[in-house]
């Protein structure tokens, strides 16, 4: 459950680092002499860009829509390309419908809404979860959604439960208070965030009058003072089916479906909920003052937001809006990257065109460089926005930002998840479900002469309204002496009684959950090496006309010099600075003009490469990928500006809880003389020189360490002569750096570290231990057993009793992080500072009851369909079954694994999960790592 702030309808993020022009050598100092020309001519197309082709009513194609005689709209959608369904219910209220004094009560209802139903007395994520159900809910300004994405034999189910909670809501003054605190602790994480403080201060001035002034998630003030009362009227009110979208897209039959939904919801009465007189406030043109916002707080960077306020989501300005944002910000060549990023003034900035109901606002959001002036760097911007008002874009430019406007728009949908969101958003927010067809068809007629009238007519410096944040100085860390106790404090909070698996299987709606569910029928993908030791995995799917390619090379963290920590990574991030042949600029234009992405990122024991494009410009994302792999030529300056983003980056991090407590968690499990160890700072990042890129570069980038799967809209043998003629030619002497890590063992004794950070809300806690690798026997138990302590925030033990009963987080998760080498047993959750302690007490209680008890024979099954239905729903990704069948290859599993996984789970016995539960988890010999504000004592 989450604030969905606003659905990023059309953008895809792009890791594209281009832009200065470069035709050098490897070992040249990287400087610019001439514009080369990317060459392209090799190797043939496979297709022709169909994108106009393709795009068009790519979402609303085969869109059936039908009204119930109480008003319930209900949208279905079959797509048959894998045996799973989306059920979505959008209600058309949010935010926007509230006033001050009661900011965040649709928020707090959505919470609500999982608590259970007169009819279901049970947590509902205990439901979705024993369904195998991948379910969640956000709150918005024009609506609230609650979402579902399961095999499609659950698709009554979905519906049953979804109707249950439309009408039958339990909201009683018990669970109301638990779960106000729940809330009040997701919102102190998102105080945490000085983005998130300078926004909401901003907004607040933009829309003075309007609830979209209000944040979506409400105050703690006005949470704190919710009534039971006001709750169930809110609720009686609004969820209504005369006020609610259903969604369903996925493998199912409309007219059998659309019956059940007839029987299902078409007794539930309306509540006229169109004739009651809105409390909207209208939305006014405010008086500007032209004198920034100023926040002066504990942070890291400085940061600077302008908005622009802009109509409606109808408005015929949008289309040309959106191409302008791309323009200004989207790459490495936009305006104002090139402006502030690329001059060095700024380490980042993103735009966003939020389309509301009633109103909507332009948002720019810039990082300073260390050092420099939000003054200075407003004034860049504001040149380079005149730049478009006053001479306008040129045709390429805009070509390129619809072209990418439009691939975005088939590379974000390839799921039905996705495209039911679309329907849900567009039919709530705009009035209609076809308005992403509309809109297209208005983004394709945009003109440069568009788009400089509309910068004219919205970006006027004086109708922005403008936010610095001014971070104080920051202190070091303040952190508490590593100490060992055979215990924290003594154990007062009883983990109570979980709910027992024979009451979930009791409120299930009728569903057969005796059987085990079995796998996909899934072909194995084509496997080859070429001769230089680069292995290749292709599955051919052709249910969208799009490709999605991922890669692995073994050339991560973990080969850090003590030293020069963060070296790995500033090598991955400045690949796509150009080549021996092809300048930055060139490497940009090519993916850009295409919608394409190409993406590398180091983590600690490899590199992982995600790309994607439409199916007829997979050859240009191969040939770039060949390309910067093998001949990258790390350009001086670009380095220099790389480095500096990293710096950035290290001061934020250092200033978040979370990444505060993961680093100090990671630093406290593994010794300093182990690989993982070692984490980036200042002074590491500020020795690493060009000359260490390029030496580590040759010594880890082979093909022998590399691994590519790729899935989508392709034919296997003309991809394969594809890769054969751009990789077959990297050759490369010796064998591949091979890592041993020492040997970890846990702590004799619990081990305590609180790093203090100021001016935080919430307190961020990880515990846990060293743990298993992928390869372990013990692995597949590993997974029962953590569905069961805490894989799911809502239905595991930890959820149910952490976050549900006591109402001390908004989340707890656990996890066992595999690899290769033997990696980590995790618990992390978020809570108030004063609730960190009894936290941290009640999950080792329940940590030490299935360590000495185990677990129950029905906890057993039902976690064993769960882990099998949602393995089967989360292949119907293409993004993540490109990924799955990549790290199958990469840890050396059965070519069969993609298959076997699913009778692997199935045949996990009881004495396995608990036999893995009393090896693998040590109440008493772990890590507990507590990061934010001074931890206050309990006073429960």
């Amino acid at each position: 459950m989450s604030v969905f702030k606003n659905l990023h309808r059309y953008r895809l993020s792009i890791f594209v680092l281009t832009l200065w022009l470069i035709a050098v050598l490897l070992l040249s100092d990287g400087s610019a002499t001439s514009h080369t020309t990317a060459n392209f001519s090799k190797v043939k197309l496979l297709k022709e860009n169909v994108l106009k082709k393709t795009v068009k009513n790519y979402v609303t194609e085969n869109v059936s829509q039908t009204v119930l005689e109480n008003g319930l709209m209900v949208l279905t959608k079959e797509v048959h390309s894998a045996p799973v369904v989306s059920v979505q219910m959008w209600y058309k209220v949010g935010s926007r419908n509230e006033q001050p004094g009661v900011n965040g009560i649709a928020h707090q209802l959505e919470h609500m809404m999982f608590k259970g139903t007169k009819n279901r007395p049970i947590q509902f994520g205990r439901l979705f979860s024993a369904l195998g159900s991948d379910s969640n809910a956000f709150t918005s300004y024009d609506q609230t959604a609650y979402y579902n994405t399961a095999e499609r034999d659950k698709l009554n189910a979905l519906l049953i439960l979804e109707a249950d909670r439309m009408q039958n809501a339990l909201i009683d003054a018990e669970k109301l208070e638990s779960e106000k605190r729940v809330v009040i602790s997701e919102l102190q994480g998102y105080e945490n965030s000085p983005e998130y403080r300078l926004n909401r201060a901003v907004l607040q001035t933009v829309f003075p009058e309007h609830p979209y002034g209000l944040p979506v998630g409400g105050t703690k003030v006005d949470v704190e003072k919710f009534q039971v009362k006001q709750v169930q009227e809110y609720y009686r009110k609004f969820y209504s089916p005369d006020n609610a979208v259903l969604v369903i897209v996925g493998d199912f039959d409309t007219a059998k479906t659309l019956k059940v939904v007839k029987e299902i919801f078409g007794k539930i009465q309306k509540s006229q909920v169109s004739s009651v007189k809105s409390q909207v406030s209208s939305v006014k043109s405010q008086k500007v003052s032209h004198s920034p916002i100023i926040l002066r707080e504990p942070g890291a960077n400085a940061l600077l937001q302008a908005i622009y306020p802009l109509p409606d989501v109808n408005h015929p300005d949008i289309p040309a809006l959106d191409v302008m944002d791309y323009i200004l910000t989207e790459g490495r060549n936009s305006r104002l990257n090139q402006a502030l990023v690329e001059s060095g003034i700024a380490t980042d900035v993103t735009g966003s065109i939020v389309s509301l109901h009633e109103a909507g606002w332009y948002e720019l959001s810039v990082t300073a460089a260390p050092g420099e002036n939000l003054k200075k760097i407003d004034t860049a911007m504001q040149k380079a926005i005149a730049s478009v008002a006053v001479q306008g874009a040129n045709a390429e430019e805009v070509n390129r930002a619809k072209a990418q406007l439009e691939a975005a728009l088939i590379l974000n949908n390839r799921d039905i998840t996705s495209q039911a969101m679309q329907l849900g958003n567009d039919q709530t927010t705009a009035g209609d479900y076809r308005y992403t067809e509309r809109y297209l068809a208005a983004v394709r007629r945009v003109t440069a002469t568009d788009v400089q009238r509309v910068t004219n007519k919205y970006l006027q410096q004086k109708a922005r309204f403008v936010g610095n944040f001014e971070p104080t100085q920051i202190q070091a860390l303040e952190k508490s002496d590593t100490k060992l106790h055979s215990t924290l404090i003594t154990e007062n909070f009883s983990a109570g009684t979980p709910e027992v698996a024979s009451e979930v299987v009791k409120y299930l709606p009728p569903v057969d959950m005796k059987t085990v569910p079995t796998g996909l029928s899934l072909t194995p993908p084509e496997q080859f090496k070429l001769s230089n030791g680069l292995e290749v995995l292709l599955l051919p799917d052709k249910s969208t006309p799009t490709v999605t390619l991922s890669g692995y090379i073994k050339a991560g963290n973990e080969f850090d010099p003590e030293a020069k920590a963060g070296l790995a990574s500033l090598v991955a991030e400045n690949l796509m600075n150009g080549t021996k042949t092809r300048d930055v600029l060139a490497i940009a234009k090519a993916l850009d003009e295409r919608g394409a992405s190409l993406d590398f990122e180091s983590y600690r024991e490899g590199v992982e490469i995600q790309g994607s494009s439409l199916a007829g410009d997979l050859p240009v994302v191969v040939q770039i990928l060949a390309d910067v792999v093998k001949n990258p030529t790390f350009p001086s300056k670009e380095l220099e500006l790389t480095r500096q983003q990293a710096l950035t980056d290290l001061k934020e991090e250092l200033d978040d809880p979370t990444e505060v407590a993961k680093r100090t968690f990671v630093q406290s499990v593994y010794p300093k003389n182990h690989p993982l160890h070692k984490f980036a700072t200042q002074k590491s990042l500020q020795r690493i020189r060009r000359e260490d890129l390029i030496a580590f570069k040759t010594k880890h980038y082979r093909p022998d360490a590399m691994v590519l799967a790729l899935v989508g809209d392709f034919d296997p043998q003309q991809v394969r002569s594809l890769i054969e003629a751009e990789f077959g030619n990297w050759q490369v002497s010796g064998q591949a750096p091979k890592l041993e890590y020492p040997v970890v063992s846990v702590p004799d004794k619990i081990v305590r570290v609180n790093p203090v950070l100021p001016g935080k809300a919430q307190a961020v806690t990880y515990m846990g231990n060293t743990g298993i690798n992928r390869r372990d026997p013990r692995y597949y138990a590993a997974l029962v057993l953590n569905q069961i302590l805490g894989g799911d925030t809502l239905s595991s033990r930890l959820g149910a009793e952490i976050r549900d009963r006591q109402g001390l987080t908004y989340g707890i998760y656990s996890t066992f992080q595999v690899g290769k080498n033997v990696g980590i047993f995790l618990i992390e959750m978020q809570t108030a500072p004063e609730d960190a302690t009894r936290a941290i007490n009640s999950t080792r209680r329940l940590l030490e009851e299935i360590h000495q008890q185990g677990v129950t024979p029905e906890e057993l099954e039902t976690a064993k369909r769960t882990l099998i239905s949602n393995y089967n729903v989360s292949l119907a990704n293409p993004d993540e079954l490109s990924y799955r069948i990549l790290m199958n290859k990469v840890y050396g599993l059965d070519k069969e694994e993609l298959r076997s996984f699913v009778s692997k789970i199935a045949s996990v016995t009881l004495e396995q999960v608990n036999q893995a539960g009393r090896e693998l988890l040590h109440p008493d010999k772990i890590v507990v790592v507590t990061a934010g504000p001074t931890i206050v004592a309990d006073s429960h």
